[in-house]
């Protein structure tokens, strides 16, 4: 094998038609138009001169044409060109068969040149009479851009498409002919596209021991397989938008060391019938051939949807390209080394046939951060940022409950610009609030003009929600109220610290709605008077009243009956009658009305309390926990809540 050739092994690439041959072949036209109209025996006389003169008396001459008034050519007779002193003129009849003239001049003036020959020719003999023609003839010029150059052009046009056709041939979708090829990225294992490490992935734990075991398989498949089991065939992840499910499997990418396709669910919707299919098709071959590998498909309820369950909203293309994607993942075999990793937020619209095992055998939930996760991700994302010594992440974490990890990421990067903004060298705890409530409540509202009646309504309405807060035994503890316009539609927002809890007692629920009413019941206290500005606190307590009703069993006249169902929710009938239904609306106008009267009472109670608050809120605008215990004291119930305020005043 040593004796061949270093690029034996390769394979020989295939001529290209290159677009350079065409400007050759039209140089060499233009060459051989020139070469055939070029004689070099032709000799240039005058008509003043006695060459020309000799020559008319000689009776040599055929014929003399006269080309467009300017130009004269003049032929010899064939007799003449084997006289001796037309030697050299002869080998013109030999190259072109005398079509050539022999001799050719300018006509310095048509009426003066007609005149000599006249004169010259009127007294030749009849044996040595001249012909004379007058005849139009463009130039090649002319022939070339009237004939030749738009020819050339179509071709030219013709060329430079399909050349670009067959550039794109390698990349899928590129072209109308590579439409049915997969759109997936192809991440490789020696390149190091993906820097993102399992490093990277903060409070994710449970998550990333999963995903864990699927890279280990892949790095070491005998130590499974020697126990008789085998890996799972894919995994979903599910959970909330901005939790981190792209990054997780970014991070599986970066671990793997295989090659990772990655693509989104809609890359395989097409307007053109069949496409879906023919891109599934291609992609699970091309995974095949470079197994071991993982395949990544974002947002696969695109197209995963349960099939059948509506038809007017029905697709046969996704339904066939679904189908197709059905087919590939049985079809694998449970040692081929090919493993599906999908993510979804939508985990209830998928198809059944998609989430049996054989398909996607596990399901990974990534649920919000708590506190302790949302202290790991700051971790991670304030590595890169310019701290005040103040600022650390258990501070953060417990100022920014039920945030998600794209919204912990995005609070560090307002905080840093805020600071910037500021011509700060670093970055301190006042733009980190600064960048909470701008994620909370939207960008602040400075130039928004607020009559003072306006601005007392919403300080008295703030005001009801924190003195709420404070006196009730099972509402979230107050962190800040501020009578600040933020975003589109918010006057004002109080900001509350909730427990880590998953469940919900009846009277934890009506405090919860007390504490959303506090605002409308402050209004209607102080006022007498009621405003639009509990529009979205009374939408609140309505779907919570209606879910303690019709789906968690909290009313002792509806009964312990759940009339929730996730698949019907787009439904227009209600599995319940209509007589039902006005029992349901009468119990959840008596929860309300509870509700409300539980409010009125602590607030009247509480009422030199709420006039403090306000006054504080019109003097200051913001409120921190630490200021309401100047003001009012102590909460009674702290101990409920052992997360620490850490926020300054």
């Amino acid at each position: 094998m040593s004796g061949l050739p270093q690029n034996s092994n390769k394979t020989p690439k295939k001529s290209k038609f290159n677009l350079y041959w065409i400007y050759a072949i039209i140089i060499i036209f233009l060459l051989g138009y020139q070469l055939t109209n070029f004689n070099s025996t032709v000799k240039e006389i005058s008509l003043t001169s006695q060459s020309f003169k000799e020559l008319l008396t000689s009776g040599d001459i055929k014929k003399i044409v006269i080309v467009n008034d300017d130009n004269a050519e003049i032929y010899l007779k064939e007799s003449a060109l084997e006289k001796e002193k037309y030697k050299d003129l002869g080998k013109s009849k030999v190259s072109f068969n005398n079509s050539q003239p022999q001799f050719k001049m300018s006509i310095p003036g048509k009426v003066y040149f007609q005149e000599q020959i006249d004169k010259t020719v009127h007294e030749l003999p009849a044996d040595k009479a001249i012909n004379v023609e007058y005849v139009k003839r463009g130039s090649f010029l002319d022939f070339f851009f009237s004939g030749i150059f738009p020819f050339l052009i179509i071709i030219g046009i013709w060329f430079f498409i399909m050349r670009s056709m067959g550039n794109s041939m390698g990349k899928a979708g590129g072209q109308i002919f590579n439409i049915g090829k997969s759109k997936a990225s192809l991440y490789e294992k020696d390149n190091n596209q993906v820097a993102i490490t399992f490093d990277d992935v903060a409070g994710l734990d449970e998550a990333k021991e999963e995903v864990k075991e699927v890279v280990d398989f892949l790095k070491n498949p005998k130590k499974y397989t020697a126990l008789g089991g085998s890996i799972p065939k894919g995994l979903l992840l599910v959970g909330s938008p901005g939790t981190g499910k792209t990054l997780l499997a970014k991070a599986v990418a970066g671990e793997a060391k295989v090659p990772f396709f990655s693509l989104s669910g809609s890359d395989f919707v097409e307007m053109f019938v069949g496409v879906g299919a023919s891109r599934v098709r291609d992609l699970f071959k091309t995974a095949r051939e470079k197994a071991p590998c993982i395949i990544f498909i974002d947002e696969i309820d695109a197209i995963g949807r349960a099939r059948g369950k509506n038809m007017i909203q029905s697709n046969d293309e996704r339904e066939n390209t679904l189908n197709q994607m059905l087919v590939e993942m049985d079809g694998f075999g449970g040692d081929t080394g090919v493993i599906i990793l999908a993510a979804t937020n939508r985990p209830d619209v998928l198809d059944p046939a998609l989430l049996r095992p054989g398909r996607f055998d596990r399901q990974i939930s990534i649920d919000k951060p708590d506190q302790k996760g949302r202290e790991q991700i700051f971790k991670v994302h304030l590595k890169k940022l310019k701290l005040d010594p103040e600022v650390r992440p258990e501070k953060l974490a417990s100022l920014t409950p039920g945030f998600a990890g794209a919204e912990i990421a995005n609070v560090c990067n307002e905080a840093a610009l805020i600071a910037a903004r500021k011509n700060k060298s670093v970055v301190q705890i006042d733009d980190f609030n600064n960048a909470i409530d701008r994620v909370i409540g939207g960008l602040e509202k400075k130039n928004k003009i607020i009559s003072p009646q306006e601005k007392e309504i919403i300080a008295y309405h703030e005001a009801g929600h924190a003195i709420c807060g404070w006196y009730l035994e099972h509402a979230d503890p107050l962190l800040k109220v501020t009578i600040i316009p933020r975003g589109e539609a918010a006057l004002g927002y109080a900001q509350y610290l909730p427990k880590e809890q998953y469940l919900y007692r009846t009277e934890q629920l009506y405090d919860m709605m007390c504490m959303t009413l506090g605002g409308r019941v402050a209004e209607d206290i102080v006022f007498n008077k009621i405003s639009t500005g509990a529009q979205n606190d009374l939408q609140r307590i309505t779907n919570m009243a209606y879910g303690m009703v019709t789906v968690y069993g909290m009313n002792e006249k509806i009964g312990n009956i759940s009339f929730y169902n996730p698949n019907n929710e787009n439904s227009f009938t209600k599995p319940y009658s209509e007589a039902t239904g006005r029992e349901i609306d009468e119990e959840v106008r008596k929860i309300i009305q509870k509700a409300y009267d539980k409010t009125k009472e602590v607030l009247t109670e509480r009422r030199e309390q709420l006039e403090i608050i306000a006054q504080a809120l019109l003097k200051k605008e913001v409120l921190f926990k630490s200021d309401l215990e100047e003001l009012i004291g102590h909460r009674l119930y702290e101990s409920e809540h052992p997360n620490p305020e850490l926020t300054p005043s």
